[in-house]
């Protein structure tokens, strides 16, 4: 698999080496590193395709970037729109609040175009063998395009204005309050996924 396989991806649920619940923002960053090696893996799919067909290594990279998007992505999401966006709507001023109105647009964006984007990486993943894979249409690329670049300016946003935004606002009670309920929400048994 070292055609297309990226190797040591923290698993959707998991954090990175040195990084826990008891540090939010830093598990809220990582997880962002976590989303730019996913699509990164979904480009190399996507040239792996175009060069080599499909096959199983094409199959499982699907499967890895159906099961982060799925999983971790809309808990990252949640972390987002509970512990970040309602602190700063209530206590930021005019430009953190406009820049918070397009960060929850751009998830709620994010959320519906992920189902067509799942799609076309199902079709990946579930198909047989070599002869059964049609590959993709014009359009399923332009849209996986789009699902994509989607994340950047959301997550440069993010990182170098709404975070250390919020973090300014918060005591170590509350920073600790954020990671144990983070920490929860991903232990606490419930089935994610969209």
């Amino acid at each position: 698999m070292a055609g297309i396989h990226l190797h040591q991806i923290t698993q959707p649920g998991q954090h990175a080496a040195g990084v826990g619940f008891e540090q939010p923002f830093e598990m809220l960053t990582a997880c962002h590193e976590r989303v730019h090696r996913m699509l990164r893996l979904l480009g190399k799919l996507r040239e792996h395709l175009a060069t080599r067909g499909h096959d199983e290594q094409a199959a499982q990279a699907a499967r890895d970037v159906m099961r982060y998007f799925d999983q971790a992505a809309p808990l990252h999401h949640e972390d987002e729109e509970l512990h970040v966006f309602p602190l700063l709507l209530q206590r930021g001023d005019e430009a953190l609040r406009q820049a918070v109105r397009r960060l929850q647009a751009d998830h709620v964006a994010m959320g519906e175009i992920w189902p067509q984007a799942r799609r076309c990486l199902l079709a990946v993943a579930d198909a047989a063998a070599t002869s059964s894979w049609a590959g993709w249409t014009p359009g399923d690329e332009q849209l996986l395009d789009r699902f994509a670049g989607q994340y950047d300016e959301h997550i440069r946003l993010e990182e170098t204005l709404v975070y250390p935004a919020v973090q300014g606002l918060l005591d170590a009670p509350a920073l600790s309050a954020i990671g144990e309920e983070m920490q929860h929400r991903r232990t606490d048994g419930r089935v994610r996924g969209r």
